[in-house]
């Protein structure tokens, strides 16, 4: 009878767990930690296309064949995170009913990045990508000097004209400690066990969505046609349970 008051004392004394929305942005301008656009990137708040109430982002790039630097059109958290984290990341995004799928180059969605002051002034570790309907991950290892990338496909069909949404829950870890596991429209797709996640440096790494288009620059020209691209965003978080990083439950 004592030992059974003893353990309804203990867990009445142990903290709950708290679900925690530690960043959320409802398709606006403001809170961010900060906006990169290069060249002719533009963000701008809209109105007309929304994920379930105005406003939302739209991110666009357009192509110049006379310019020869990255085309980065991103909103970012900072501190998104460091070794030893598990948080979840949640966003939707849309591409317009127009957008030309070309498998032959690649645009970042959304990606974790840091600034360095060796071997890289900035480098990505995780990011998210499209190459025509076909979506891609990877995992970043080892240390900026001596990167390690695995990619990986993802058994998702992408589309335009609808939204869709992604939740990424990580353990960030340079060890074999670490997990990725990732969800596009509720269906989860990859769950990448006792793994490395990041790079042995231990700083903060951002967290930046946005349309990227990294194949201009990296293919050294566009694929395609479409010289105007752009991406919608909205119901960006991060938190400490998937459910607080759920476009749809919050």
């Amino acid at each position: 009878m004592a030992f059974r008051h003893f353990v309804v004392a203990l867990l009445v004394a142990l903290p709950a767990v708290r679900a925690e929305q530690i960043f959320s942005n409802r398709g606006t301008l403001a809170g961010w930690g900060g906006t990169q656009t290069e060249h002719n990137g533009e963000i701008k708040e809209v109105t007309d296309v929304f994920f379930d109430e105005p406003p939302a982002l739209v991110m666009t790039q357009t192509f110049d064949a006379s310019y020869t630097g990255r085309y980065h059109s991103e909103v970012r958290v900072l501190n998104a995170y460091q070794h030893g984290d598990t948080r979840f990341y949640g966003f939707a995004f849309r591409l317009p009913p127009d957008w030309q799928f070309d498998p032959a180059q690649s645009y970042d969605l959304a990606q974790f990045i840091a600034p360095f002051d060796k071997c890289d002034t900035f480098m990505p570790t995780t990011m998210f990508w499209a190459e025509g309907t076909k979506v891609f991950t990877r995992l970043k290892s080892g240390s900026v000097c001596d990167q390690k990338t695995k990619e990986i496909p993802l058994d998702v069909t992408l589309t335009a004209g609808e939204w869709h949404k992604v939740i990424i829950e990580a353990r960030w870890d340079s060890g074999t400690a670490g997990f990725l596991r990732l969800w596009f429209d509720g269906k989860q797709v990859l769950d990448e066990e006792n793994v490395a996640t990041t790079v042995a440096e231990d700083v903060p790494f951002q967290f930046r969505v946005g349309l990227y288009a990294n194949g201009w620059h990296d293919d050294k020209g566009m694929k395609g046609s479409q010289g105007f691209r752009e991406v919608f965003y909205d119901k960006i978080a991060i938190a400490t349970t998937k459910d607080e990083a759920d476009p749809d439950l919050w």
